[in-house]
């Protein structure tokens, strides 16, 4: 996808390690997240990639390199960044309104307008009707409908995004992953996603980067052409397995 429009943090990594309890996940990862793209992180599970998302958005400082934004280390959480979780984090009890408004009242936007911002985003997101429901009552994909509102709601100029789609089922899947190109089309901004989907991968990312062990984190690095529904997509999938075969073997 062309980003005409530059809207976006630059994210860097730079040689950075984290850690658990003393275990590097990640070692020595050097990474560029260019404005406005959309950069999808795959990998074999325990390669670091939410642990990745949590440096990226300030939740995790790393033991060794820099996390930069915009040129500036990262060493906390900020506005500018979010973050939209596979699991329900919605606030189960605010309704859809109010989980939507509290990002913008979270983001200094006065409340006169905060409403009326929610409701822009509700109807937007394919919400309308359900202002007033609680996340209980929605589906699993309206309640990620719910939690993309929100983590868009407030401008961030960088979102992470930890396999926000792998628990719905394949028509809802594909129906999200629509919903959130269309939605970055019109309100562009960084998007870091991480998924195990490659065939997701695909649909979504401008770059493709495929995460291996510590000792070498990152062993593909892979550009999407545009218009990618133009273009058979086996070549790029082959590419991917195969990365990910190495690493598995590894």
């Amino acid at each position: 996808m062309t980003t005409a429009t530059q809207i976006g943090t630059s994210l860097e990594l730079e040689s950075v390690r984290l850690s658990y309890t003393g275990t590097p996940v990640i070692d020595g990862l050097t990474l560029t997240v260019r404005p406005g793209e959309i950069l999808v992180v795959t990998g074999p599970s325990g390669c670091g990639k939410s642990t990745l998302l949590r440096a990226l958005a300030g939740l995790l400082r790393p033991d060794e390199g820099r996390v930069l934004a915009d040129a500036v280390e990262v060493t906390t959480t900020s506005g500018d960044r979010g973050m939209v979780f596979q699991d329900n984090a919605l606030l189960p009890w605010r309704t859809v309104r109010s989980n939507i408004e509290l990002a913008l009242r979270l983001r200094g936007e006065p409340r006169a307008t905060r409403r009326a911002q929610a409701e822009r985003w509700i109807e937007e997101l394919g919400l309308a009707g359900f202002g007033h429901f609680l996340p209980k009552s929605l589906s699993g994909g309206m309640r990620q409908r719910v939690q993309l509102a929100r983590g868009l709601a407030g401008a961030p100029r960088a979102v992470m995004m930890d396999e926000p789609f792998g628990a719905l089922d394949t028509q809802t899947r594909a129906a999200m992953q629509r919903l959130l190109i269309d939605t970055w089309r019109t309100h562009p901004t960084t998007i870091v996603f991480v998924t195990h989907d490659v065939d997701e991968a695909l649909a979504l990312g401008d770059r493709i980067v495929v995460l291996g062990r510590a000792g070498e984190p990152v062993r593909a690095s892979i550009d999407v052409p545009d218009p990618r529904g133009d273009l058979p997509r086996d070549g790029l999938r082959a590419e991917i397995i195969a990365a990910l075969g190495h690493v598995v073997a590894a």
